[in-house]
């Protein structure tokens, strides 16, 4: 897997992450701007 550096941090993180950090449940967690599977599926056609 290929990593990057995540901005001016020293922290390293994969492309898959960064694309995929914003797919999840809006009412479970902190993150109210996350995208529910169901809508996230027209993102990703052929994966699911």
């Amino acid at each position: 897997m290929h990593y990057i550096p995540l901005g001016d941090t020293a922290l390293r993180v994969s492309r898959l992450c960064l694309g995929c950090m914003t797919f999840g449940e809006p009412d479970r967690g902190r993150h109210a701007w996350t995208l529910p599977q169901e809508s996230s599926r027209p993102l990703y056609p052929a994966r699911h």
